[in-house]
């Protein structure tokens, strides 16, 4: 196995520049996690008060589910908190409990990115497929079946790959145990809202994003951080994408600067909200032009869809 090729900070920015950007904060991942709960919070309240947004609200929602999961990945790198019991409590207790099994399997996308051995590379390597594709694939997303795929496709899969004698009564006690904080929280949630007469809120406001909306999303950002790149290319400006995304693809598609790829890849050692920064300190030097931008999600939709 041969790893992905680096790049050195200091070749790129002044040791101030470098401090400022990769400096750890004990509060500013705090905060982006509860901006994230308020959002989702703020955007439940307006679903109930005024049903007639409940459509906007799952696009609202289900891009902060998104949100959480961006702020979680953040935790695996050590970048939510200036402490790293703190970093990682944060994210198991407010933005994913797959954190611990998350994080050895990212690391290895970014060791080996976009090489033979990305275990990521197979969400990117399809493409670019057909417009009728990618709309099937939308659809799928919309309606709910890529999540049930994803959720449950393991359980299905040992479901019809049982010997005989085999009981289902075991194989679904398993899949329950594996699954145990995505059932007690959502139960919890649903047992909450039900008892205060709102368990239709719970439904549309927090599983149908997640259902729906979330997969939809969670596509998009994959399409459009490493579809049609190289692989096995030995440039490091061009091993992942950044997207310029305007104020309403950040509101309904990339959260917390998820969109600037190409940086985070390039220094994984600079927290989310510095990305900005860091693109526009490359910018000046003239390193963007070298490296792979698009300039929105529609952008990268054409290309992905252009076979």
């Amino acid at each position: 196995m041969s790893a992905a090729a680096r790049v050195k900070p200091e070749d790129f920015f002044s040791p101030q520049e470098w401090q400022l950007l990769s400096a750890r904060s004990s509060l500013k991942g705090i905060a982006l996690v509860l901006h994230c709960w308020l959002v989702i919070g703020a955007a439940m309240t307006l679903g109930v008060v005024w049903p007639l947004c409940i459509p906007l609200m799952v696009m609202v929602i289900g891009n902060r589910q998104l949100g959480l999961f961006i702020l979680m990945h953040d935790a695996a790198h050590g970048l939510l908190h200036a402490r790293r019991e703190v970093n990682d409590r944060l994210a198991l207790w407010f933005c994913g409990a797959e954190l611990h099994s998350y994080r050895p399997y990212h690391l290895q996308h970014h060791r080996f990115v976009q090489q033979s051995e990305d275990p990521d590379l197979m969400l990117s390597a399809p493409f670019p497929v057909t417009r009728d594709a990618l709309g099937r694939k939308i659809f799928r997303d919309l309606t709910g079946q890529t999540f049930v795929k994803q959720r449950f496709g393991a359980l299905a899969a040992r479901l019809r790959a049982r010997q005989p004698g085999q009981s289902v009564w075991t194989l679904l006690a398993a899949e329950l145990k594996r699954q145990q904080v995505f059932f007690i929280c959502n139960g919890l949630g649903l047992a909450a809202f039900s008892l205060a007469g709102l368990w239709w809120a719970w439904v549309l406001l927090w599983l149908l994003p997640m259902v729906t909306w979330l997969p939809l999303v969670s596509r998009l950002r994959n399409i459009a951080e490493h579809a049609l790149i190289v692989q096995n290319s030995t440039d490091p400006l061009r091993h992942a994408r950044t997207t310029h995304a305007s104020a309403l693809e950040r509101l309904l598609i990339a959260p917390y600067w998820v969109n600037y790829h190409c940086e985070h890849h390039m220094f994984t050692q600079i927290p989310c909200w510095n990305l900005p920064l860091a693109h526009r300190m490359l910018a000046r030097k003239g390193v963007t032009q070298r490296m792979e931008n698009q300039p929105g999600y529609l952008t990268v939709l054409r290309l992905a869809s252009s076979a």
